[in-house]
């Protein structure tokens, strides 16, 4: 069988073997054995020049045509197989978005935030605005400009972190009343959430805790304002017929200062062994107050024209007495057993 006989029947080999390929690597190897470095149709082309020079023209001619169609040949067949898996590949991998998609856990407010969010749209419906502030205060914004100055007995109570540079954790979200004060004129009616530090840790306080406060400044308010607003909180916070007392108290940014108390919302004064209230039918809920009139003229407010009430209220006390909570420690360990529960 001389070359271009045999050129011929690998060619007719190749595209038989070609017809057959069931997959793209299958041409893949067919390729490889009719047209890669080793096979015999190379080999052959590669040696046209040791040929006697009468056969050179054709059996170099013949290699080439055999060449040119089973690469033809490759590439049509290759554009049908891939076609072919694509579909299939597409088909297998079709989504019916007609089913419902992975259920995933949802998660919740945190028992704490509830609070905040239930006592801060209260004070919003009621037109005030949310105001915020540093965490990171100076010593004027945190004790002078609320009437405790140097070497008043009230820094010692508020058991502080002093920072570098005069600068303390907030102890209060106070600072954030004063700062509103010093950047718009009267009325301002301001609710201010927030977290707050002090050098404490126990079942009922923890270094880290949250605190709600309420500004209102503005001409004729008085003490009558600010029991009628704070009454309507506590009946919108614990039910309608939650009752509130005040009581006097002290503060150093207010006077006269209240605390307020409101009747228990599990038995209503009426269970002698209540575990909410251990049988005082009261519980201790805010401090309260009209804004000293020091206060105010630190600001650049008019005393004389303007009065104004403020209150202070704890978040994740007002949680535990809602939710029965014993340690107040509970709300910041974040235990998942604790938690979902809520």
């Amino acid at each position: 069988m001389d070359a271009t006989e045999r050129i011929e029947k690998l060619k007719t080999e190749a595209l038989s073997a070609v017809a057959g390929a069931g997959s793209t690597a299958e041409l893949e190897d067919v390729r490889v054995k009719y047209l890669g470095r080793s096979a015999e149709l190379t080999n052959t082309k590669k040696s046209i020049g040791r040929l006697p020079a009468e056969q050179r023209r054709e059996v170099g001619r013949a290699a080439n045509l055999a060449t040119r169609e089973i690469e033809e040949a490759l590439s049509e067949h290759a554009a049908r197989l891939t076609a072919a898996e694509r579909e299939a590949r597409l088909k297998a991998e079709a989504v019916d978005i007609t089913l419902p998609g992975t259920p995933y856990p949802k998660g919740h407010l945190h028992p704490t935030q509830r609070v905040i969010d239930e006592v801060v749209d209260f004070f919003v419906g009621l037109g005030y605005r949310v105001a915020e502030g540093p965490e990171v205060e100076t010593d004027y914004y945190n004790f002078t400009a609320l009437n405790i100055p140097p070497g008043h007995p009230a820094r010692m109570m508020q058991a502080t972190f002093f920072l570098d540079d005069g600068l303390v954790l907030r102890t209060h979200t106070s600072p954030v009343q004063v700062r509103t004060m010093l950047a718009q004129e009267p009325p301002v009616y301001v609710i201010v959430p927030g977290r707050v530090y002090r050098r404490d840790s126990d079942p009922t306080h923890t270094p880290m805790f949250n605190q709600i406060e309420g500004l209102a400044v503005d001409r004729g308010l008085s003490l009558a304002h600010l029991k009628g607003t704070l009454a309507a909180m506590a009946r919108s916070f614990f039910g309608e017929k939650t009752k509130t007392r005040f009581r006097p108290s002290y503060f150093q940014f207010t006077e006269p200062s209240v605390e307020m108390d409101v009747s228990c919302f599990v038995c209503g004064g009426s269970d002698p062994n209540c575990k909410v209230c251990k049988g005082a039918g009261w519980l201790e809920m805010l401090g309260a107050g009209m804004v000293d009139p020091a206060v105010l003229e630190e600001v650049g407010y008019d005393p004389e024209e303007y009065t104004g009430f403020a209150f202070g209220m704890g978040p994740d006390r007002m949680a535990m007495v809602r939710y029965g909570i014993p340690d107040l420690r509970l709300f910041f360990e974040g235990d998942l057993r604790f938690l979902r529960q809520f």
